[in-house]
């Protein structure tokens, strides 16, 4: 009896080390975190695809603990600047990096 409860007790504490590692991800950031950033990079990608200025499918959106990293190419300076604004915009975001690159 007392070498099931040891058992028992030995595997629910495997079980909560390994539950508990899952639960971080993308460089120790927390779950609401991670889906925060998920939720402002699907805002900013489906404010880019209503937006005629903006080619959305030229433009690469990243976010990480509420900063966005655009990047990829914009056909003017003022898609590049549009495609910024745009980002700025959207609830949550704390900063925005523009690595957009205007194609000659």
């Amino acid at each position: 009896m007392l070498i099931r409860t040891l058992l028992a007790a030995t595997m629910t504490a495997v079980v909560f080390i390994v539950a508990t590692g899952c639960a971080v991800t993308r460089g120790q950031e927390s779950v609401g975190a991670y889906i925060d950033d998920a939720t402002i990079t699907t805002q900013i990608k489906s404010r880019y695809v209503e937006n005629k200025q903006v080619d959305a499918g030229a433009i690469s959106v990243e976010t990480l603990n509420g900063t966005v990293m655009l990047s990829g190419f914009a056909k003017s300076a003022t898609e590049r600047s549009t495609a910024e604004s745009i980002a700025r915009g959207v609830n949550g975001v704390k900063a925005v990096r523009n690595e957009i690159t205007v194609r000659p």
